[in-house]
């Protein structure tokens, strides 16, 4: 049975197709789940948003709260998070906007639904607008049909190079835009903005759940069967150390909401750019191949028949919080 208000709202949203009565009937509403900034586990959150072209928007509002929902701060940890609107269900990074671009999708969102300028009149702090894109390695469609484990590794690869260029893309389109700044008024903030903070945090926490899952089932499980490659895996567990050292480096300069470093973080990225690529290039050349007669997704084992008779085979400014209406 529910034991809290947003308990009630998750089952009967899941249990009618995405619609729910009281407070919330009629409006628009999804579910988003969270990994908790401390705690690491998850949370789901029943939230209003608004659609910007498209785009979805999420407003930190707290019903006008001075600080910000657990939901908000547990995004900032781990952005990458689980929505579900309707029926669908899909993973999305979460990117709160900043400056200019803030102030608009406020203003839209305010149109579109003005509770949201009543909250902003309650508090002192500015609410945040959360931007909610499509982007995760199992969602994403690669080039081609993925039938064997090696389509399915080299999908993850092609993402994994996609995510790193796009935010080496954003480092540098930031350096070129302070450079060419002429005036009046003030040239880009140096420390570098939360969109590139938010891309470059998912990326790192999908690489080191990669490399962990080779480490501990895709190459063991290979090795069984080809114990004459023993000198390729400890060279691939050396690589998968240093990627993860680089890796920790850039995690230490993301722990700030902005990245106060921004020129040892772009020596960093390119680094790692330089490493890993030159890893996942040499994964490919010698384990990739292996994997292209395994199908995937897995065929499920045949469950033996069963014998006659049997029965066969955190609070609101720390994070973690749910916060009901938080939206």
């Amino acid at each position: 049975m529910p034991t809290s208000f947003n308990e009630t709202v998750i089952e009967e949203f899941r249990a009618n197709e995405g619609k729910v009565g009281g407070p919330f009937e009629g409006g628009d509403l999804l579910l988003l789940t969270t990994t908790g900034a401390r705690s690491g586990t998850q949370r789901t959150t029943p939230l209003g948003y608004v659609r910007h072209g498209g785009l979805i928007l999420l407003v930190g509002s707290n019903l006008g709260a001075p600080s910000h929902p657990g939901w908000y701060h547990n995004l900032l940890a781990h952005p990458v998070v689980r929505v579900e609107i309707g029926t669908r269900t899909f993973q999305a990074l979460a990117v709160p906007a900043e400056g200019d671009r803030r102030d608009e999708l406020f203003a839209h969102a305010v149109r579109s639904a003005p509770g949201y300028g009543d909250y902003q009149a309650r508090t002192t702090r500015l609410l945040p607008v959360v931007v909610l894109e499509r982007a995760d390695p199992d969602g994403w469609q690669g080039p081609g049909e993925v039938r064997t484990l090696a389509d399915k590794v080299m999908e993850v690869h092609t993402w994994l190079r996609g995510q790193l260029r796009e935010v080496a893309a954003e480092v540098e389109a930031h350096f070129a835009e302070r450079a060419a700044h002429r005036g009046p008024g003030e040239p880009p903030a140096p420390s570098l903005g939360l969109q590139i903070r938010q891309r470059c945090l998912a990326f790192c926490q999908a690489l080191e759940f990669h490399h962990t899952s080779e480490d501990g089932h895709l190459f063991p499980g290979i090795a069984r069967y080809h114990p004459h490659l023993g000198d390729t895996f400890a060279r691939l567990a050396d690589e998968h150390r240093t990627v993860a050292r680089i890796q920790a480096a850039l995690v230490e300069l993301l722990a700030g909401i902005g990245i106060a470093e921004p020129a040892r973080f772009r020596s960093e990225l390119v680094r790692m750019s330089a490493e890993l690529n030159a890893h996942l290039d040499y994964e490919e050349e010698t384990i990739v191949p292996l994997l292209a007669e395994v199908p995937w997704p897995p065929v499920p084992p045949v469950p033996p028949a069963s014998a006659p008779g049997g029965d066969g085979g955190d609070g609101a400014g720390r994070g973690d919080g749910d916060g009901a209406g938080s939206a």
